[in-house]
């Protein structure tokens, strides 16, 4: 079993050897050190949880050395030794991050529960640490998969606003990633201790987004029995990522447009305005500026959206990372059933950079999921595609004629195919196209398809 390890800094020897003693006694690995510069040495080369310092040290002032061991080392916990009649050194150290003070001279035994103490505080300091390391991973931009110029441009402008408070729009085509984006330049901004939610606006009826939004007070409208907190409230001092804006109807934008300029609310049935602290982003698949020529949005709640855009490349445009998307999902959906592969055939590979991806990466990451299940092989091969992919016309795509390039005639395409695959069952497709239902209705009425 790994002992915790503590660091004694003193320059009286013998002090110094009846605490390491006593220390070890009770189970501790413990280094010494004779002054500041060997005691800063040692903590460069291994993780120290708990430090136990004199105040008077021959090259550094042991109050002096606490602040600057707090600045390298937050989840350290310093013990500062003071000679007896000057307490107030204590208090100092104290002010400068040291987790407590003892007296020399005082009982020994007072130092153990003291330390104690401090390696539980200093333990689960470091846990905290390891475990937002590993949130950042999951959400942040090392999440985001891709080499390509494409991407890596646009991350680059991600990660830039990203430690601003700046309202942001993302726009690109349906299943480029644009909540990942979102959630990744939430955790890598100075709001990442706070909540991140997402709502999607085309989810809901505009009286039921409404109550979703901002809350209500009980009495409300029917149903509404008690008060109900907004998602906004539930976002405070943090980050709401609007999905699909564009679906928002013109009362909401309004109210919308009122939390960006004074970050204050009305609550359904309420009367007096909530103040809230949240940051706004926003995405959209459809062209905002051509719904405002048409009075479809307001101009003013699109140029408050709009104050820095990003355009997420479409999975076509970044042929490069296709095959390490791929593997990605080929390596994260085989945990999933419990298979284990090599990789993916030449052959496949080839497919899948020669499609168009009208539904971009949740197309991608759909096809490979369905290729896992079916593989019986360790290699992901090309007879596990859908049969659309698998015929001369795939590998024709850049040969395709002008009209295949229009966005309406891939979309529509798309929408028929997972429509195909879910057997007509709208819900499931509008699911499956990360998209709500009313939106699917909207765009089937579009395309002729219902």
């Amino acid at each position: 079993m790994q002992k915790d390890k503590l660091l004694i800094i003193d320059d009286e020897e013998r002090l110094r050897s009846l605490l390491a003693r006593i220390l070890q006694l009770e189970g501790y690995d413990v280094l010494v050190a004779s002054n500041g510069k060997e005691a800063i040495k040692k903590l460069q080369q291994e993780v120290i949880p708990v430090v136990i310092s004199d105040v008077k040290l021959p090259d550094v002032n042991g109050i002096e050395l606490t602040s600057q061991i707090k600045a390298s080392w937050p989840a350290t916990e310093i013990i500062v030794l003071t000679a007896f009649g000057t307490i107030n050194d204590g208090v100092k150290a104290i002010k400068g991050g040291a987790f407590d003070y003892i007296t020399k001279g005082d009982d020994n035994e007072k130092i153990i529960p003291l330390v104690s103490k401090a390696m539980d505080k200093a333990l689960l300091q470091q846990k905290v640490l390891e475990l937002e390391k590993k949130l950042n991973s999951k959400f942040g931009f090392e999440r985001l998969i891709g080499k390509s110029v494409a991407i890596t441009n646009v991350i680059k402008l991600a990660q830039k606003v990203a430690l601003t408070d700046t309202t942001v729009l993302l726009l690109g085509e349906t299943g480029t990633g644009k909540e990942i984006f979102a959630e990744a330049i939430h955790q890598a901004s100075p709001r990442n201790a706070k909540s991140f939610v997402a709502v999607n606006c085309s989810a809901f009826t505009k009286e039921l987004l409404e109550s979703e939004l901002f809350g209500h007070k009980a009495g409300s409208f029917t149903g509404a029995v008690k008060d109900k907190k907004g998602l906004f409230e539930e976002a405070n001092g943090g980050t709401i990522f609007l999905d699909e804006i564009g679906e928002l109807d013109h009362d909401l934008q309004a109210k919308l447009l009122r939390v960006l300029e004074s970050q204050s609310f009305i609550k359904v049935g309420d009367t007096k305005p909530t103040q809230v602290n949240v940051r706004i982003l926003a995405a959209t698949n459809r062209n905002l500026q051509a719904e405002v020529s048409k009075e479809g949005f307001r101009s003013d709640l699109y140029y408050r959206l709009s104050v820095f855009q990003i355009t997420l490349p479409a999975l076509r445009d970044r042929k490069k990372d296709i095959k390490l998307l791929a593997e990605y999902f080929m390596g994260y959906f085989g945990i999933k059933v419990k298979k284990q592969f090599a990789g993916l055939s030449d052959k496949l590979t080839e497919k899948l950079e020669a499609y168009n991806w009208p539904g971009n990466i949740r197309e991608l990451k759909n096809i490979i999921e369905r290729a896992v299940i079916l593989a019986d092989d360790n290699v992901l091969d090309e007879t596990l595609l859908p049969y659309e992919m698998q015929g001369p016309q795939t590998a024709q795509a850049g040969n395709s004629s002008p009209s295949s390039f229009d966005l309406s005639s891939v979309e529509k395409l798309h929408i028929q195919r997972v429509l195909n695959h879910t057997h007509g069952n709208r819900a499931e497709a509008a699911r499956l196209l990360n998209i709500g239902i009313a939106t699917l209705y909207r765009k089937l009425k579009d395309y002729g398809l219902e």
